[in-house]
């Protein structure tokens, strides 16, 4: 036995057709019955059976091999090699002459020893030949083997050798089937262009349609990314349908980005009919330009909506197209103490159903917390902000049509105070937090604000507490003075485990006329909102959030999640009540929805996923879907089925069902 020169890995680079992946600088040691070393030539001869092995515990067995300095002449004779663990190559010769490599009654398998029931596939060729130069395999006369048996017989095909990491050609194809289109057979076409340039193209035959034509293009640039993908189709009816999707990354040094984005169907159904969709309520397109420093940011996009809802209410955001939106924030270091300011301006313009508004915010605030005796936590925050508004044809939320100027002074401050309060135990930790806010703003006339806004209106939840504005977006604003209240536990162990609740409301000092009912804001207390959550870190995490009426405690709201077992076998549930939230445009006064998941691993390789979500009110599934999964260390299976049963204009819900197979080497799915 013997360890010599790194120039040996060439004895393995014939065989890099059979995915050998060795590092050149990784030392080698041959064993043989005799090993002759010429050193004039530089070359090794050796007799008798030999083996080859590295370090990462790849291994060749041969007999009577010969190997010059580079490489350029070899043979061997019974030639067996071990790549990995299960992926196994026998040659009864093999011999090489300069780029060309031949492997004469070659055998391959990924599956060697992993099933009692044999090799679950296989590869035999009466040659094999592969050229260095040109880097692709030829195989003559080949068999592929599914447990011993031939089911396909190949006078000739070629590939490109592991070794390729990119090569134009046909992909392997996938099937599937519907109940309104038949079945499916996808066919993709992938385009090598650079290697960091290439595309897709998939051809889909559809026995009950016109086929479908889909692309995808993907380009990396030394500091930029292009994604692109989009369908088309001519169907039967005679019209031209299609989708395009499109996400570019530019960066623009260390402290800028640009984006660009487009989402577009030619309808409101193909995404939908075609399995496009993925329960989007609009496509959107449009640019954004990002600038960054320490410590402040400038945000500048406009936004281009395409509505896919069968309705929408004024309460829908977007609500018109984004041309543009500029915001820019900057912070100031410490003034004193731990006290900063903010500064923010903002720029945006709404246009849609010919009518168009533009608003031009600036805010400037200043927020100073202080931890007093005792644990006290105090912070007070006072801001300024101005807005002008020019209107075109709005109308306003008080139903009135309105073009010309408006502007509006907001002054506002808040005092809020927090007393976290601990109690520390070597099992479980506890955190008791009551805290308070009183918020002051001008008090403003609600003929101000325009019915086409950045807002969606206001709604009551734990998450609303605490903000400077309880209403979301920037046009609609809160009148007059209230106070937020609430207080939180919490307590954790060593272990990780969590424990959460929480129980709040705010009260309204001023009058508010116009308060939606459903939104949980009423003139005076509003409703109880709150959560509670648990985490065991293992098999149980839960977490819901609830609103009571203020008056008689009847639960207005509430929505739970929770997932209960390990990564392999799992329940998940989400469940969603809320009464009259009329807002989303739903035909009952209430939302009564629940989400299912199981995923169960019903042996080592067998397993099983679903999902469903099913709508209470309407005694009906929106949609369910279910795979059942086979992963063998040689090749894996599913297969599947989607119910959408969603109606909307020309698409009536459908059922899905989908079959995929592949080989695996080594884990990797191909």
């Amino acid at each position: 036995m013997m360890k010599i020169c790194a120039f040996l890995m060439l004895m393995f680079m014939p065989l890099s057709a059979f995915a050998l992946a060795v590092n050149a600088d990784e030392p080698v040691t041959i064993k043989a019955d005799k090993i002759e070393y010429d050193l004039k030539s530089e070359s090794i001869k050796t007799t008798g059976k030999t083996e080859i092995s590295n370090q990462s515990g790849q291994k060749m067995t041969l007999t009577d091999s010969y190997l010059n300095k580079n490489g350029a002449d070899l043979s061997g004779n019974d030639i067996e090699l071990w790549l990995g663990p299960h992926v196994y190559v026998k040659s009864e010769n093999i011999s090489r002459d300069n780029d060309i490599t031949i492997a004469r009654d070659a055998t391959f398998t990924a599956c060697k020893n992993c099933d009692e029931q044999g090799e679950v596939w296989g590869l035999s060729a009466k040659k094999i030949k592969h050229d260095m130069e040109s880097r692709m395999l030829a195989f003559y006369n080949s068999v592929f083997w599914i447990y011993d048996i031939p089911v396909l017989w190949l006078p000739y095909f070629d590939m490109p050798d592991p070794g390729v990491k990119h090569k134009t050609g046909f992909l392997s194809p996938s099937l599937e089937s519907t109940n309104k289109m038949g079945t499916q057979i996808n066919i993709p076409f992938y385009l090598y262009l650079s290697d960091t340039h290439d595309a897709t193209v998939t051809f889909s035959y559809l026995t009950r349609e016109n086929p479908l034509f889909q692309f995808e293009h993907r380009l990396n640039a030394s500091h930029s990314e292009f994604r692109t993908h989009g369908s088309f189709t001519h169907n039967k009816e005679g019209e031209n349908r299609w989708h395009i999707f499109n996400n570019d990354i530019i960066d623009l040094g260390q402290n800028a980005r640009a984006t660009i984005f487009l989402e577009r169907a030619s309808d409101k159904t193909y995404m939908q009919k075609y399995g496009f969709y993925n329960s989007q309520p609009y496509l959107d397109s449009g640019a954004s330009l990002e600038f960054f420093g320490q410590s402040s940011y400038i945000f500048a996009d406009a936004h281009v909506f395409q509505e896919l809802r069968q309705y929408s209410t004024r309460y829908s955001v977007p609500d018109g197209n984004i041309l543009p939106n500029i915001r820019g924030v900057y912070q100031t270091s410490p003034l004193f103490s731990e006290t900063y300011a903010t500064f923010m301006g903002d720029i945006l313009g709404i246009a849609g159903d010919n009518q168009s508004s533009q608003r031009m915010i600036g805010e400037a605030r200043i927020v100073s917390p202080w931890t007093l005796w005792g644990g006290n936590r105090i912070t007070a925050s006072l801001a300024t902000r101005y807005d002008i508004y020019n209107f075109n044809d709005i109308t306003m939320i008080d139903g009135e049509k309105y073009s010309g100027l408006k502007n509006r002074f907001l002054p506002n401050g808040y005092l809020e105070w927090g007393l976290p309060l601990f109690r520390p135990s070597t099992t479980w930790t506890q955190v008791l937090e009551p805290r308070a806010r009183l918020t002051i703003m001008r008090h403003t006339k609600h003929s101000q604000f325009a019915e086409d806004n950045d807002s969606a209106g206001a709604l009551l939840s734990d998450a609303t507490l605490f903000s400077n504005n309880r209403f979301s977006g920037l046009d609609l604003w809160e009148n007059g003075t209230f106070a937020d209240y609430g207080v939180r536990w919490s307590a954790f162990d060593p272990s990780g485990k969590t424990i959460e609740a929480f129980l709040g409301q705010t009260y309204d000092f001023t009058n508010q006329k116009n308060t939606d009912p459903n939104s949980g804001f009423h003139n005076g207390q509003s409703d109880y909102v709150g959560r509670v959550g648990y985490n065991n870190t293992k098999w149980l995490n839960v977490y819901s959030r609830f609103r009571f009426n203020q008056q008689d405690l009847e639960l207005r709201h509430i929505e739970t999640n929770m997932v209960i077992g390990s990564p392999k076998n799992f329940f998940n549930m989400g469940h969603i009540w809320s009464r009259q939230f009329v807002e989303v445009g739903t035909s009952d006064n209430y939302i009564n929805e629940i989400m299912g998941g199981i995923g169960l691993a019903l042996t080592d390789r067998w397993s099983l996923r679903m999902n469903a979500i099913y709508n209470m009110t309407a005694e009906q599934f929106q949609q369910h879907n279910g795979a059942l999964y086979y992963e063998h260390p040689c090749y894996y299976l599913s297969f599947g089925y989607k119910r959408d049963n969603t109606v909307k204009e020309d698409y009536v819900g459908t059922t899905t069902f989908q079959f995929r197979f592949g080989i695996s080497v080594d884990g990797q799915h191909y």
